[in-house]
């Protein structure tokens, strides 16, 4: 039975760049985001339309759209916390193709990470769809914590559940299911999204997207999990980068990289180059001024093969 393709995206300039202490370059972010755009992606995560003041990393949001060389095929897409964020970027010259609306499953981290009630944050979802759609954009929510919370710890399944209804009841365009502080297991993935698909099923592939991060080694083999339960996109970040800044110890998300490895290890199509996607992590150990995490990088795909040792030359 053939397997299933999977489609593959990076969210590194937007969720890795965000938390940087020193302010990455218009001009870096731009070139980045071109060669990324060469490695075959379905989506890239580029900037977000956030205060200035609160996200100063992202304040040139308009710049980097409009300077990119976008690629057919490619879907780029831009972070908004709520209705001002969809009414600027609907403002730009260069709009991105899609918004990526964000509430936390959990009132706590919600309040921290947007400042809003749960209905709140519900009350404006309808707005945005409107707003985006009639500026050419499609609008996806994500779901922060769906795994877990770092203040309440579990979520309910069924409080997942609710969430996902309104989204649909509003009209979006597409459903992340985010892991936002690495707190999933493999089990708990598998048996959550699979109920969420059967649930409410999807209207297309890449309707629903899993997002995991690495901070408790958990990643990759969430991945799999969503796999098994019928989840065909991803989410990952090149070399590793991003995190939580609500959550101590938060590592990144899990890396872009490694995960296409992975995958293509086990047989999966995922329309990724992976010798490209590793050229560009490479870029941003330098481009942040430390290491990242991503091991890919550095020990090159898994079936990458060496030189024989000249001492071993004469036995074989």
């Amino acid at each position: 039975m053939p397997k299933p393709r999977l489609y593959i995206n990076d969210v590194a300039v937007r969720d890795g760049f965000q938390i940087e202490k020193a302010f990455i370059p218009t001009a870096t972010k731009v070139s980045l985001i071109d060669e990324l755009s060469a490695t075959g992606l379905a989506k890239i995560e580029v900037t977000s339309f956030v205060s200035p003041k609160a996200v100063p990393a992202l304040a040139d949001a308009n710049e980097v759209l409009a300077g990119i060389e976008r690629v057919p095929g490619v879907v780029y897409v831009a972070l908004v916390p709520n209705i001002r964020g969809v009414q600027n970027a609907a403002a730009t010259g260069a709009k991105p193709d899609e918004l990526n609306g964000v509430m936390s499953a959990s009132l706590t981290h919600n309040r921290a990470n947007i400042n809003r009630t749960h209905e709140e944050s519900l009350a404006e979802v309808p707005a945005m769809v409107r707003i985006a759609h009639e500026a050419g954009m499609t609008m996806s929510m994500s779901l922060s914590t769906t795994f877990g919370c770092p203040f309440e710890g579990p979520v309910s399944e069924d409080a997942i559940l609710r969430f996902v209804e309104a989204f649909l009841a509003a009209g979006v365009d597409g459903i992340s299911l985010a892991d936002t502080t690495g707190m999933a297991n493999p089990r708990q993935v598998e048996a959550l999204t699979r109920k969420v698909l059967e649930r409410f099923p999807p209207r297309d592939e890449t309707f629903y997207t899993l997002h995991f991060h690495n901070t408790r080694g958990m990643g990759l083999a969430n991945v799999v999990a969503g796999i098994a339960a019928g989840v065909r996109s991803f989410d990952g970040s090149i070399a590793g980068l991003g995190g939580c800044p609500f959550a101590p110890g938060a590592t990144g998300n899990i890396c872009t990289e490694d995960m296409v490895n992975m995958l293509q290890d086990m047989g999966y199509e995922t329309g990724v180059d992976l010798d490209r996607l590793i050229a560009c992590a490479r870029r941003v150990p330098a481009i942040v001024g430390r290491d990242t995490p991503g091991q890919v990088m550095k020990a090159g795909p898994s079936l990458e093969t060496h030189a024989v040792p000249e001492s071993l030359k004469e036995r074989i």
